[in-house]
């Protein structure tokens, strides 16, 4: 009994106060869940890479007003902050998403599509690529393919 009493214990004062903590940090610190989703733009289900030579890149990406990025796809998950602007992301077979400063993205995985700026200010992005040491990040490729 002794036994259960003091494992009871140790729960609730190591336990619980670290599951507070991991929504409410107490030094001034505030969270804001930005995005939470198991799809992808598009409504693909969302992938993680399996690797044994994993490598995280972070990339700012600036788009003129009136650019584009060309058709391209991704091999590696990828994830994206707007930091400014207004993007238009067209996938293969004509959907188009709209995304505005603050908008979080999971951009798809394997399937082509082109990034517009139809704004008059610039785009820019802050890109997380969850890739694999050798493997590009993005690959150009045919609207047709």
């Amino acid at each position: 009994m002794r036994k259960k009493i003091i494992i009871i214990l140790v729960v609730l004062l190591f336990g619980v106060p670290c599951i507070a903590v991991a929504d409410d940090y107490s030094s001034g610190v505030k969270t804001t869940l930005i995005l939470k989703t198991i799809t992808t733009t598009g409504n693909y289900p969302a992938k993680y890479l399996n690797t044994e030579k994993p490598e995280i890149t972070a990339v700012k990406v600036e788009i003129s007003p009136g650019a584009e990025t060309g058709w391209h796809s991704h091999p590696v998950p990828l994830y994206a902050y707007v930091l400014e602007g207004e993007l238009s992301v067209e996938l293969k077979g004509g959907n188009t998403y709209h995304f505005s400063a603050g908008d979080a993205i999971v951009e798809v995985v394997n399937v082509p599509h082109n990034g517009k700026n139809p704004g008059t200010a610039p785009v820019v992005l802050i890109v997380f690529y969850t890739g694999e040491i050798g493997t590009p990040n993005t690959v150009k490729t045919p609207a047709d393919q």
